[in-house]
């Protein structure tokens, strides 16, 4: 039986961060994700992990300046300090709450210089995560979504994870952001599945709930069946109307 992840970053916003984890509890997911959880305690989600039973599998590094547009640190040339101040606080914070997986976001910013910054960047973050057993996760953006964005394919992200070449740094295969920019999502799920460390889902092109749209996730949920993938897949859709309104999907695809 497939296991779904509920992306808090999108889903019972109108939520605080613990009642939303209640939330997802409730309506039957088997874990959830965050993007940045920094306004809320580690010890307040590790409670309310606890008293749910759930595990929070991935959280994000902070944006920077999110009132001057920027969506990530740590490909930026000579940001490293404050790039490494959001890895350092990322993984003490997934420490916290017990968290196994931590995005590292590159940001926008492009070019030769760009990759070496980035490259070690990712280094660093390994260094600090590998010890407490954290996984470093990187994830191609769709221009469509995020312009500009530093790290736009699969392709490109595995050439990193290949130069970087540790068993730490996995690829978030994000379904929806994969699709609108390369497609093939099936054969690309084959290919990369080794080094594949999450998956989320959305529709495309609305990025709404994974029921309608150019994808059929029933197909594409068999297919990580015959690849053997069996951790919880993770829902970051934007949902139509609310939350709760739009849940049918996971009867759908259940």
């Amino acid at each position: 039986m497939t296991r779904f992840s509920a992306n808090l970053g999108f889903l019972w916003t109108e939520h605080a961060l613990p009642d939303a984890i209640r939330a997802a509890k409730k309506a039957g997911f088997d874990a959830v994700e965050c993007h940045w959880p920094y306004d809320t305690p580690a010890a307040t989600i590790a409670g309310t992990l606890a008293e749910t039973g759930l595990t929070m599998l991935g959280l994000n590094t902070v944006r920077g300046n999110v009132a001057g547009g920027e969506n990530g640190l740590c490909a930026l040339v000579d940001r490293e300090a404050e790039a490494r101040a959001a890895i350092d606080q990322a993984i003490d914070y997934a420490v916290a709450i017990k968290t196994p997986n931590v995005h590292v976001m590159a940001g926008f910013a492009q070019g030769a210089t760009a990759h070496k910054t980035f490259v070690e960047n990712l280094r660093y973050a390994l260094s600090n995560a590998q010890p407490h057993g954290i996984t470093i996760l990187i994830e191609p953006l769709s221009r469509y979504a995020a312009p500009n964005y530093f790290l736009r394919t699969s392709e490109q992200a595995k050439a990193i994870i290949d130069e970087v070449a540790s068993d730490g740094l996995k690829l978030m295969f994000d379904c929806y952001h994969i699709q609108t920019m390369e497609g093939d999502i099936s054969l690309r799920l084959k290919s990369l599945q080794p080094i594949i460390g999450h998956i989320q889902m959305a529709s495309v092109p609305d990025r709404a709930e994974p029921d309608t749209g150019e994808l059929d996730y029933r197909h594409i949920l068999k297919v990580l069946e015959e690849i053997g993938y069996t951790a919880p897949i993770g829902a970051e859709y934007k949902p139509r109307t609310t939350t709760d309104e739009g849940l049918g999907w996971m009867t759908l695809l259940g």
